[in-house]
């Protein structure tokens, strides 16, 4: 039984760690990861630009809106089809090409995007 593990364990060292996200701290080193790119995923497809604005498309609806950074947390009010998404200060996380933002500060929920 001990034997059947082996294998097992050799695979797994032989895999490479997951690489962690990584915490986006200042307003820098987001538009660093933004800046000419777009955040797409299913159905949605935004731009974040140095000028403070978002603009895109969500499920065939216009996304218009404003942000900022504010005390480490990037801060939005958004707009998708004439709806009023409201004010949120959302913490960013960077892994490779793709960036996740949770809501409330880092306490609710999350959307991962691509960056391309």
């Amino acid at each position: 039984m001990r034997f059947s593990l082996i294998p097992s364990l050799i695979l797994a060292l032989m895999l490479p760690a997951a690489a962690a996200a990584e915490r986006v701290d200042t307003r820098a080193e987001f538009l660093s990861a933004v800046e000419g790119k777009r955040l797409v995923r299913p159905l949605v497809n935004l731009q974040v630009l140095s000028n403070g604005g978002i603009a895109g498309n969500g499920a065939a609806w216009d996304v218009t809106g404003n942000w900022t950074w504010q005390d480490g947390f990037f801060c939005r009010d958004l707009n998708w089809g004439g709806d009023d998404l409201g004010y949120n200060c959302q913490l960013v996380e960077l892994d490779a090409n793709r960036i996740t933002f949770t809501a409330d500060r880092g306490a609710g929920r999350s959307e991962g995007f691509t960056l391309k």
